[in-house]
């Protein structure tokens, strides 16, 4: 029997054991990182607190436990557990990671840092490199699923991730975490974070690194390894000035050096290909509250800095070499209003103003074709935007929002987006019904608009609709969930490429699918967690060819995941893990013209455990892909085999 086969018969059984158990009110369980609730609230799905059992949106959190026992993990590897999502690396560690949700293409994701937009203004797609994203001061991680443009706006078609940095606990802490492993791979962190008074402080310095492997994949005959180093900070701090009344200042860099190959992969091999990369997010918000806390306001500004530089000489490439260079900033002023002087209602009212800008150059010198220059002069995009919500609790039993948006672009006119959801719990079975209906848009990028070659200043927002429906169960005691999604979403105004490359509207995507998904805590010693999500997507481009594909590339039909975890009297955890993705299709943009590939299936396994040998000092380690197993993420790119980590945490 396949380790596929194995998987779902385990979901299967887990569920049916499920079901003998009765059906009690919500409590609180413990664990070695504290109390918490599975019903547990979330921001992101309305941009106010809600507990999940109120959400009709699909929406899953990996919280502060999570993180803690990932036990070397990155960022990447907790994405790759939830449903509806998949990664995708162009090489091994520190290569570009994209996103793809519920079969998106990862330019129509929106992600957040404590309420920074961090999609790259300088991004040919506006799209986010999760490789750049540590896990350093993270306290909490949001997926929020299906068009949200209605309250975050651009690039919100599929979805947005929301990441939420610690705050400043009562009693001070620092902390070290020290790291090494297979491929000459460390990291060192530094921390600490408390508070003083009605002050509230967070601060992480870490540096790591790796040799990597062949980013272009050896099966080829690519035997340089692609390594990389990182440098990031992370720091907050908050003041209580009043009564309802905070203000608090976010700091994020990181920068980062990173080894290339060659595009397409396939025969890559560049020891000269470097990319540097350095980004900057700063903001600071107050939140008040009048009227005896029925007026709740928030005041935000940010500020988002990112540059890029890629380089090669002419060592190995024909006698050809490349410079290029890429600047991308954005500016937002917002300002979010909660209501509830309506018995029942929760209304939320935000207007939002926000600037992007960009500029870039390339150099190509060749003595065989000659030399060719491309530069992006500074142009730059302002949006205005204003947004209405209301959300109706009836009898603490049915849960309805309803919310519109309107945002006016510089260049390109306005879009209208609207959402409106509807959830029922049923109390006495413990049963949640849910159900909801959105739309989303993504405006053209600035490379989209402006670029001297393949630029149209004519282009219009890409569009989506999307409905989704579910049920959720709880039972034993609130101490596992099952639930289940539905949901189609139609993208329509792809962006696509006339003949001569120009960009144009003229791609239509649909996708549909299910997700099931189940969570449970066992002799408050077991957790489980484990998701299956089957995803159809069909390209409805009245051209379609290869060249156009693009929007469906490297998304399976089939993904699982499956996550054990025992702990010993709370002084050690072991993991089990393991995630199977089904096969895909990719494009190989090495040869002329572009031929569309396979990717097989494969599944991965890993094992961690975690042993504290007093409160202030712990050990753990990691082997991951345990059977070495070969797979590719990306046509013609590496991925990493078996490889183990071990590390160290001191806290003081």
């Amino acid at each position: 029997m396949s380790i596929k086969c194995l998987f779902y018969s385990f979901f299967l059984n887990v569920i049916i054991t499920g079901l003998v158990y009765p059906q009690q009110n919500i409590t609180q369980k413990t664990d070695s990182t504290g109390i918490y609730r599975l019903a547990e609230v979330v921001v992101t799905a309305t941009r106010t607190k809600v507990p999940t059992t109120e959400i009709a949106s699909s929406i899953s959190v990996i919280d502060s436990a999570d993180i803690a026992r990932s036990n070397g993990a990155n960022f990447i590897n907790l994405l790759e557990e939830q449903y509806g999502l998949t990664v995708s690396q162009s090489g091994g560690p520190g290569q570009l990671a994209q996103v793809y949700l519920r079969g998106a293409d990862p330019g129509q994701i929106l992600v957040e840092v404590d309420g920074v937009k961090m999609n790259m203004p300088d991004d040919v797609n506006n799209s986010y490199d999760f490789s750049f994203i540590p896990l350093d001061n993270v306290k909490r991680i949001e997926i929020l699923r299906g068009p949200q443009s209605t309250l975050y706006g651009s690039d919100a078609m599929s979805g947005v991730i929301n990441i939420i940095t610690k705050q400043g606990e009562v009693k001070p802490n620092y902390y070290l975490n020290i790291e090494g492993g297979s491929l000459d791979t460390y990291k060192t962190l530094l921390g600490m974070n408390g508070s003083y008074g009605s002050t509230q402080y967070s601060l992480t310095l870490s540096k790591d690194g790796s040799k990597g492997i062949s980013a272009a994949d050896k099966s080829f005959g690519n035997t340089e390894p692609d390594g990389y180093k990182k440098y990031n900070i992370s720091s907050r701090l908050g003041f209580n000035l009043a009564e309802n009344i905070d203000l608090n200042f976010f700091a994020r860099f990181n920068k980062g050096l990173i080894d290339l190959d060659q595009s397409g992969g396939k025969f890559g091999d560049d020891p000269t290909y470097i990319y540097n990369h350095e980004q900057g997010v700063y903001s600071a918000e107050v939140n008040a509250g009048i009227f005896k806390n029925k007026w709740q306001q928030r005041l935000g500004l940010s500020f988002m800095r990112n540059l890029r530089n890629y380089s090669f000489d002419s060592t190995l490439n024909n006698h050809a070499s490349s410079k290029s260079f890429y600047q991308g900033n954005y500016f937002q002023l917002d300002w979010q209003n909660n209501f509830k002087f309506i018995p029942h209602h929760l209304l939320t009212f935000g207007v939002e103003a926000d600037k992007q800008n960009m500029s870039s150059s390339y150099l190509y010198n060749s003595s065989s074709y000659g030399n060719y220059v491309s530069n992006f002069p500074g142009k730059e995009l302002n949006t205005i935007s204003a947004y209405l919500q209301d959300q109706l609790n009836i009898s603490d039993a049915s849960f309805t929002t309803a919310g519109i948006r309107y945002d006016r672009q510089s260049k390109f006119g306005s879009d209208v987006t609207f959402r409106i959801t509807q959830a029922y719990l049923i109390k006495n079975t413990a049963t949640k019904l849910k159900a909801d209906y959105g739309t989303g848009f993504k405006a053209p990028s600035l490379f989209d608009l402006y670029d001297p070659n393949y630029g149209n200043p004519d282009l219009k927002s890409e569009k989506s609709t999307g409905w989704e429906t579910g049920i959720e169960q709880y039972i034993a005691d609130y101490n596992m969930l099952i639930g289940v999604n539905y949901f189609k979403n139609d993208f329509t105004n792809l962006f696509g490429y006339d003949n001569n490359f120009k960009t144009i509207n003229i791609d239509k995507v649909s996708t549909n699918g299910l997700e099931l998904y189940l969570t449970a805590r066992l002799n408050n010693s077991i957790d489980i967690k484990a998701n299956y999500t089957y995803t159809n997507i069909e390209n409805k481009t009245s051209t379609a060819s290869n060249e156009n594909l693009s929007a469906i590339i490297r998304r399976p039909k089939n993904k699982a995941a499956l996550e054990l975890n025992y702990n010993f009297l709370n002084r050690a955890d072991v993991s089990f893990n393991l995630n199977y993705t089904g096969k895909s299709y990719d494009l190989d943009f090495s040869s002329y013209p572009v031929n569309k590939v396979e990717l097989t299936d494969y599944t991965l396994i890993s094992i961690s455990s975690l042993y504290r040998f007093t409160s202030f000092l712990q050990m753990y380690g990691i082997i991951k892909n345990i059977t070495d197993k070969k797979y590719e993420e990306v046509y013609g790119y590496g991925s990493t085999g078996r490889t183990g980590y071990l590390g160290f945490k001191l806290n003081f």
